[in-house]
């Protein structure tokens, strides 16, 4: 990972003291990102005012802003500069200027001096997928069909790119309906890459920390830290489902007991009575067919055996409509999964290796 480079580039901004580094500057070095100067984003953003936050997690607060140019741009600041930190905000900044694709989200710089740690994306002024089905815009913009299949192909599309076009290829690790952004047109832009992993030609897995969502990540890498592209294969199964149906991927029923959205769509799928599955308020304006398809691909890739997902280049093929298989494969007819599920979720909630956000 490139931090030590990154720390040069920041130290050789602080020295000049000048303002964007202007495009002759950047066209003759080896990175293709602007190293924005503090002041600049201080001025973009009204110095990180209240009014301009449009997000909070975690790592810290994102800001809208303008610059001197007039380009509308997001700004993520990290909450407290840590070893942590430092290697998220490197890991993003590498990950992103790798890559190139109308599905992810653009980098168009960072900031990196003394305790602040800025990096600097094109503004999403549709907000994230998030938004807009558990969120402020739920009740307020009405995702229709058509767009909802759109943001579902151009997610699916943006990791395939990652998994299988990268180099070398990228597992995001972190893949929910926050981290999908949508553009003037609602295009998919997948975004946040600090707990993305490089994955070296040939290497099928590697075992790490847990990092990611409660609710998204695949069984085998919640339980032993096995992390491949299948794990993001299962998480966007699950994006999935909560795009059709506007579930959250875990569910607090009466007594405290915790239902995924796997076993809450499971039974439907079992009767198949798959109108139900379809979110209430596209009040049945939806392609019957086209539905079942979507959570026949679903139920495909959060199958309990990474063996058994499909890729995503397969997963893009069928979203498009060709070859979709006709039959669902591993639906659980009995209580076997439901239980070994209700079990990761336990050790999920009591483990503190994970970093849940």
């Amino acid at each position: 990972m490139h931090l030590k480079c990154l720390c040069c580039f920041a130290s050789e901004e602080e020295q000049t003291k000048t303002g964007n580094v202007n495009n002759d500057n950047n066209s003759s070095r080896d990175y293709p990102w602007e190293i924005y100067t503090l002041k600049e984003l201080l001025r973009a953003t009204n110095s990180f005012h209240q009014d301009n936050k449009i997000g909070e997690g975690g790592f810290g607060s994102v800001y809208w802003g303008r610059t001197s140019k007039g380009i509308e741009i997001a700004v993520k600041r990290l909450k407290a500069m840590s070893a942590k930190a430092e290697m998220e905000f490197a890991v993003e900044v590498e990950v992103l200027g790798r890559v190139r694709h109308n599905n992810l989200l653009g980098l168009r710089g960072f900031y990196a001096g003394g305790e602040e740690r800025l990096i600097v994306y094109d503004y999403m002024p549709n907000h994230s997928l998030l938004t807009h089905l558990h969120g402020h815009l739920a009740s307020h913009y009405l995702l229709d069909w058509p767009t909802r299949i759109r943001i579902a192909i151009g997610s699916a599309e943006g990791l395939a790119y990652l998994h299988h076009e990268a180099n070398p290829h990228i597992i995001h690790r972190d893949i929910k309906a926050s981290n999908v952004l949508l553009d003037n047109e609602f295009e998919a832009k997948v975004a946040d890459f600090g707990f993305a992993k490089l994955i070296p030609e040939g290497v099928t897995h590697v075992t790490t920390r847990v990092k990611g969502t409660l609710g998204y990540l695949a069984p085998e890498y919640a339980m032993w830290g096995k992390v491949s592209e299948s794990c993001d294969v299962y998480s966007f199964g699950i994006l999935l489902i909560e795009i059709i149906s506007a579930k959250k991927p875990i569910e607090k029923l009466p007594g405290g007991v915790k239902r995924d959205i796997v076993q809450w769509v499971t039974p439907y799928v079992q009767k198949g009575v798959f109108n139900h599955i379809a979110d209430a308020k596209l009040k049945g304006n939806f392609d019957i067919e086209q539905l079942k398809s979507v959570i026949t691909i679903a139920m495909r890739c959060t199958d309990i055996s990474p063996d058994n997902r499909p890729n995503m280049e397969q997963v893009v093929k069928w979203l498009k409509g060709g070859n979709l298989v006709n039959r669902i494969k591993q639906i659980p007819n009995n209580d076997e999964e439901i239980e070994t599920k209700q079990s990761n979720l336990k050790v999920l909630s009591e483990n503190d290796r994970h970093v849940i956000r």
